[in-house]
C-alpha cells in the first residue's frame, strides 16, 4: 500500500520503473531484491534550509523507492514546479522524470535540481533493481516472469515471458519497449 505525498505541491507522482540491464532467473532475482517498502531518504546537502529539509525528509520517507524530488531553485520547495517521481527502478530514472517535470513547470531561470532521493534501506548497486511495487508484485508471484518498460515504468507479471511482456504492454499505452527482466 502506498502513502500519498502529504505536501500538495508534491502531487505529481509518476509511478514507473526503467528496465534492468540483464535478465535473471527468479531465484537470482530474489537474492538481489530489497525488502519492499523499507526505504531511506537522502537529502541533497545544502539544497534546502534545515527546516524545509526536515519537513521534506518526513514526507519523502513515505514514498515508495526509487524516488526523487526536484525543485526550481528560484521558486523554492513550496512551488507548483516541485515534482516527485516515485516507484521507479533506479534513483537515476526517478531523477530524470522529476527534473523533466519540474523544468516544464518552473517559472524561474535556473534549471531544477534534485533535493531528495528515496532508495531501499541499505542500498548498494545491484545488477537488478526493481521499484518497491514491482518487487512486492514479484515476491507475491514467485515463479512468474517479470517484464519492464524503460519508457513508462510499467511492469507486468506472467506465467511465461510472453505473458509478462503482454501484461507490461497492457499497463500503459506507451509501454512499447517492454523487455523481460526476470524469467522463471
Amino acid at each position: 500500500m502506498f502513502r500519498p505525498v502529504a505536501v500538495a505541491s508534491l502531487a505529481a507522482l509518476s509511478l514507473s520503473a526503467p528496465v534492468s540491464a540483464q535478465t535473471v532467473t527468479g531465484d537470482d532475482a530474489m537474492a538481489l531484491l530489497y525488502v519492499p517498502k523499507v526505504a531511506e531518504v537522502v537529502i541533497t546537502e545544502g539544497a534546502l534550509p534545515k527546516d524545509e529539509a526536515k519537513m521534506l525528509a518526513m514526507v519523502a520517507k513515505d514514498q515508495p523507492y526509487y524516488a526523487a524530488i526536484a525543485i526550481s531553485p528560484d521558486e523554492g520547495l513550496m512551488s507548483e514546479a516541485t515534482m516527485a517521481a516515485a516507484n521507479h527502478h533506479t534513483v537515476e530514472a526517478a531523477s530524470g522524470i522529476a527534473l523533466a517535470q519540474c523544468n516544464a513547470k518552473k517559472k524561474g531561470a535556473a534549471d531544477c535540481v534534485i533535493v531528495a532521493t528515496v532508495r531501499p534501506e541499505g542500498w548498494e548497486a545491484r545488477p537488478l533493481q526493481l521499484s518497491s511495487s514491482a518487487t512486492e508484485d514479484f515476491v507475491a508471484n514467485q515463479g512468474a516472469a517479470l517484464a519492464l518498460s524503460a519508457a513508462t515504468g510499467a511492469w507486468g507479471i506472467g506465467a511465461s515471458p510472453d505473458e509478462a511482456l503482454a501484461a507490461c504492454a497492457a499497463k500503459q499505452e506507451a509501454a512499447t519497449d517492454c523487455t523481460v527482466a526476470i524469467t522463471q
